[in-house]
């Protein structure tokens, strides 16, 4: 058991670094996407076109996908404080420095940088709640530290920084977002303890509990698979939360507000996502749930490129487009990638498959979805989502299942993700 598993279980402080934790993520999700409804608006003051940005929602997630391979050995060596605080105060200051951009290159640098320190707080912020929580809240602990970002970031920052364009120059709103985070950053280096993110395996049923170098995580199917599997959805995903604002704008002629609630249709598909579907695997399997997953995107996506300008309509088929999506993506980077892997290769999987897929799908897809608006129209956009479900639903019929319910094995015989 690690430094907080006492006779006596603290659950002040379980609940307060789960709390500010979650707060943390979930200020990196408005950090992220509150670009994206801005963007009609920065567009026009700093001459912009949808392929910049593409490059500007590529730039950051290749440097997130690039620091989350490397920053989890990091905390394990000089602890989570060290990681978590300096990359919360240094994200949220970047944040505030978007307002003060005047044209792509400095956005792109911005951005980049930005991308830096969050990809270095997501997993150091996951083993941190780990360490933090009693093993019996495990799941149900990360669950409400990851649904922060969704609910946040898409759910709630459409609606909060359109309704203050009304009010507010676009420059001034992200200096608004740079407050909130500054405070979490206080009370987590009020409140958290410099426990080893290491500790957290001991909370873990083991299996093979040898030592195997990183590069054997390839030779599990699953993870090569859920590389693969992480591209596709992030495509998806990106897609339809970089471009999407404009194609309701430019494309649908919606005005800034209904746009607004539209987008928020994401945040909120994403967190019942997020908490439903995983949930469910543990009784019905991993793969069943991703096929169906899989398949209901595609569903929703189709009848979303087929809506008109209907607010009601829109908001309902994108929060069930994304609702699979996110369930795609939380089962792809944590059960089915950690429990795929012995034990002392399950961080080393899932950051693959993180860093891969935002890489990629989260950076080379961003630029290509622009090239396709700028060239052949913003209405096209979504049928790079479509390509990607489809090429998705065959990785899914691949995988292997890996939930114990459905495997009939004792929790001691694999290897589990939380």
């Amino acid at each position: 058991m690690n430094d907080n598993l006492k006779s006596h279980w603290d659950f002040a402080y379980e609940w307060k670094a789960v709390l500010l934790l979650s707060l943390g993520f979930g200020l990196v999700g408005i950090d992220r996407f509150m670009i994206m409804p801005l963007f009609p608006v920065m567009m026009k003051d700093l001459n912009l076109d949808y392929q910049d940005l593409g490059h500007i929602t590529g730039a950051l997630a290749i440097a997130w996908g690039i620091s989350a391979m490397f920053t989890g050995n990091l905390s394990d060596r000089i602890g989570h404080r060290k990681v978590i605080i300096p990359a919360i105060i240094a994200f949220s200051l970047l944040a505030g420095l978007s307002g003060l951009a005047t044209g792509m290159l400095s956005l792109v640098m911005i951005r980049a940088l930005m991308g830096l320190a969050e990809g270095a707080s997501a997993p150091a912020s996951i083993i941190a709640t780990l360490d933090a929580s009693k093993p019996t809240r495990h799941g149900r602990n990360v669950g409400i530290q990851q649904v922060a970002s969704p609910l946040f970031g898409l759910g709630l920052a459409p609606i909060l920084v359109t309704q203050l364009l009304k009010y507010l120059p676009w420059h001034l709103i992200f200096a608004v977002v740079t407050i909130p985070g500054l405070i979490v950053a206080f009370l987590l280096w009020k409140v958290l303890r410099n426990t080893k993110p290491s500790a957290a395996a001991k909370h873990t049923a083991v299996h093979d509990a040898t030592k195997h170098k990183w590069t054997d995580v390839l030779r599990y199917r699953n993870v090569p698979l859920n590389m693969l599997g992480m591209l596709c959805w992030l495509t998806c995903l990106i897609v339809l939360t970089a471009l999407f604002p404009s194609y309701l704008i430019d494309y649908l002629r919606l005005d800034m507000q209904q746009m607004g609630y539209v987008l928020s249709a994401i945040g909120f598909g994403g967190s019942l996502g997020t908490l439903l579907m995983p949930a469910l695997s543990d009784r019905v399997g991993r793969k069943p749930v991703m096929v169906v997953s899989v398949a209901g995107a595609a569903i929703f996506l189709s009848a979303l490129m087929h809506t008109g300008p209907n607010p009601t309509l829109l908001f309902t088929h994108l929060m069930l487009t994304l609702l699979f999506i996110f369930s795609l993506i939380t089962l792809t980077v944590g059960p089915l990638s950690a429990e795929s892997v012995p034990p002392k290769l399950m961080s080393t999987a899932s950051g693959l498959v993180v860093g891969v897929g935002e890489v990629f799908g989260g950076g080379v897809a961003p630029a290509i979805a622009g090239y396709v608006a700028k060239h052949f129209g913003i209405q096209h956009i979504m049928y790079l989502g479509l390509i990607a479900l489809a090429a998705g639903f065959v990785v899914a019929l691949c995988l292997k299942e890996t939930a114990p319910a459905r495997l009939k094995v004792a929790p001691s015989a694999i290897t589990l993700a939380d």
